[in-house]
């Protein structure tokens, strides 16, 4: 996935709705960073393009006929948008004034989370897939421990459990992905 495939998905988007915004959160929201070979595969291969629409973030579910999973879209792209809320994930305080924003062509305008708070998202979520991006964007330096762990203390999870299982997963990730400790 690149952010070249975005426009057409968009411009299809800003047609249905009348809105040049909008906000993608999930794994795809990295492209709002980087972009081309410095990605790693496993960080691109979601299909799904989560997004709401910034003014009216309710008006994304009715793009799911014509473009949601099943769409003729889909079939002919080979992914499509899913359309979530923007309180659906677990995310840190602020997330909102951290978004990417990266002006695409027809004046649409795609605001993309941090990478950092998507990582918080799926610590709380806790599946294998996003622990392997999580992991994917450690090695590559494009995802921080400290910078997760700072946002990690300013979420409300949904219960301890949650939390709880989250942290052992950054404990364990910070020590897999700990930089060398320099000789002198």
């Amino acid at each position: 996935m690149e952010l070249t495939n975005l426009q057409e998905l968009f411009d299809q988007a800003s047609k249905l709705t009348n809105h040049t915004e909008f906000v993608v959160l999930g794994s795809l929201s990295i492209l709002g960073v980087v972009q081309g070979s410095a990605v790693p595969a496993r960080m691109l291969i979601s299909i799904d393009v989560d997004c709401f629409t910034r003014q009216d973030p309710e008006r994304v579910f009715e793009l799911s006929k014509a473009l949601g999973e099943g769409s003729a879209f889909e079939a002919t792209h080979g992914f499509y948008l899913d359309p979530i809320s923007p309180d659906v994930p677990t995310l840190p305080q602020n997330w909102q004034h951290r978004l990417i924003r990266v002006p695409l062509a027809n004046g649409i305008v795609v605001f993309f989370l941090d990478p950092n708070d998507a990582a918080v998202s799926k610590y709380a979520r806790g599946e294998p897939r996003d622990r392997e991006w999580i992991q994917a964007g450690l090695k590559a330096g494009l995802l921080s421990v400290p910078v997760i762990e700072s946002r990690f203390r300013e979420t409300h999870f949904m219960d301890v459990a949650e939390r709880d299982r989250a942290a052992g997963a950054i404990a364990s990730d910070r020590k897999r992905f700990a930089a060398p400790k320099s000789r002198r």
